[in-house]
């Protein structure tokens, strides 16, 4: 903002009739290059700031959002017949002070406490996408990250199979985390997942969609 200012300011400061004094001239020609080249030295600064206020945004090509997800990605068991498969997951916007970024699916709409569909934790700060199915391919684990044991009781992902009745949501949420050393490991309960992810977020972006049956 300072900078477009500024060149608006240089811009008009240029068309002033030239008819003045010597002092004026001297202080157009002198003065206004010194001011107009101050602002546009802030360039740099002034795009590092609108850069950093870009929302920290979550997307997939697997799901839309407030959409219900489709059969891939659907669990595979129980009453069930699903694809199991993770959903794609893209981010982009984080805090540079980003170490590290964990990934969770809850059902708020799960009789109880809800229900933990998948947890991730641990994924490195260079990472900005999860592929399709990135869960059994074992694409985590050659990144590093862990994966929670489920309110399935299955580690890894477990897709959507409420019972049948009213559509439940999915709230799929990207954590990025201000530590790279969570003290989790793989199989460890999505509830101990949630509690150290939560400790350590700085910021976080989120993409609900719904299922039903």
């Amino acid at each position: 903002m300072r900078l477009g200012i500024g060149l608006v300011v240089c811009a008009v400061y240029r068309a002033v009739d030239w008819r003045v004094d010597k002092f004026r001239i001297f202080r157009r020609v002198v003065l206004l290059p010194v001011f107009c080249a101050a602002m546009v030295s802030n360039a740099p600064r002034a795009v590092a700031e609108v850069i950093a206020t870009a929302p920290f945004t979550l997307t997939s090509t697997d799901l839309r959002p407030n959409q219900a997800v489709p059969l891939a990605l659907v669990f595979d068991q129980t009453d069930c017949k699903g694809g199991n498969r993770s959903p794609q997951l893209s981010w982009r916007g984080a805090p540079a002070a980003t170490q590290s970024f964990a990934v969770t699916i809850f059902d708020p709409d799960a009789p109880g406490r809800g229900w933990w569909h998948w947890a991730v934790a641990g994924i490195p700060a260079n990472v900005s996408q999860l592929p399709s199915n990135a869960s059994a391919l074992g694409v985590l684990r050659k990144m590093g990250a862990v994966e929670s044991r489920n309110d399935f009781d299955i580690d890894g992902y477990a897709g959507p199979c409420p019972p049948p009745g009213k559509p439940h949501h999915y709230i799929i949420t990207v954590y990025a985390l201000n530590s790279s050393d969570l003290r989790l490991r793989q199989s460890s309960p999505s509830l101990m997942f949630e509690h150290e992810i939560r400790t350590t977020t700085i910021a976080s972006a989120q993409l609900v969609v719904t299922y039903g049956r």
